[in-house]
């Protein structure tokens, strides 16, 4: 495959994801966007415009925020929903632990990623959403791979492999009993490099972590961890300063960075064309055991 046909954006995936968007406006009374300043949920934002203009988006963002998110994104996304007229829902993790919902993790690797399942359960429950459009991909991880595009949830708000229905000839059917609920992937077909190059084509902005910029860090475990007072570190754990840039944005305690000079979009595609591992390598949460993501989805994390 030559460089040209990699670089090029399949037409046939947004217009996928635009007929999925419009059928989850169709089939549910209470959709929302998960929102988390990442390109993904981005490149939703986008799609979303698309399928509705001249109309304003009718989704709601929600974020999730756990109190550890890099600055840069929560700028980001403040900046974006002003500027789009967008309706913008914050859950707080810190709220679940002061509501003794969830309990703090402690020691090294201690991190609130795991604890966003409860804070976005209850705000589904509260908020009353019948549809949470997510950006996850079949690529990013095995978990994620098994996902219809509309992936029902129990009452619990729980994944279930024997309640997930065939989406042949891309019939999408939205019926759900009262108290469940269903996460749709809008990009579920696309990889990592579809998402870099849409961005591109669209001329998106995107937080300005994802380009190589200078940044306190640590090397631990062999990759490099984002500084901040968030991170429990030992005492032969010195910051220093390093040339990196994120493949993926999430809690700073959990998201490793690549070093790299890439501060032009064309510079990040052609690092994704020669990466050797997969951006989700990147998330140290994922590491903690084999089926970590598996339990997490089934708890109702994605």
């Amino acid at each position: 495959m030559s460089n040209k046909i990699q670089w090029q954006f399949p037409q046939a995936l947004e217009d996928e994801a635009i007929y999925i968007l419009r059928e989850t406006a169709a089939q549910f009374e209470r959709p929302a966007i998960l929102f988390s300043g990442g390109k993904d949920s981005i490149t939703l934002v986008r799609l979303a415009q698309k399928a509705f203009y001249p109309g304003k988006i009718p989704f709601p963002l929600l974020h999730v925020d756990t109190g550890h998110n890099f600055p840069e994104t929560i700028a980001f996304r403040d900046e974006l929903v002003s500027s789009l007229n967008l309706d913008l829902e914050v859950r707080y993790v810190q709220d679940s632990i002061d509501q003794g919902k969830v309990q703090e993790e402690t020691g090294k690797y201690a991190s609130r990623n795991a604890l966003q399942t409860v804070t976005l359960l209850d705000a589904i429950e509260s908020l009353k959403y019948d549809a949470c459009i997510g950006g996850a991909r079949r690529d990013e991880e095995k978990a994620r791979a098994k996902e219809r595009i509309f992936s029902v949830r129990d009452e619990f708000g729980q994944w279930n492999a024997k309640m997930q229905r065939p989406e042949l000839f891309d019939m999408l059917n939205g019926k759900i009993n009262l108290g469940e609920n269903v996460r749709v992937f809008p990009i579920s077909n696309w990889t990592e490099l579809d998402v870099w190059n849409y961005i591109r084509r669209e001329n998106l902005a995107i937080p300005s972590i994802y380009f190589s910029h200078e940044r306190p860090i640590i090397e631990r475990d062999g990759m490099y961890w984002p500084y901040s007072a968030f991170l429990n570190t030992t005492a032969s754990e010195k910051p220093f300063l390093g040339r990196v840039r994120f493949r993926t944005v999430g809690d700073m305690t959990c998201t490793a960075a690549v070093v790299s000079d890439a501060d032009k979009l064309e510079d990040i595609i052609s690092e994704i064309l020669e990466a050797k591992i997969s951006e989700r390598g990147a998330r140290i949460d994922d590491k903690r055991s084999e089926a970590a993501m598996e339990k997490r989805k089934q708890a109702g994390y994605f």
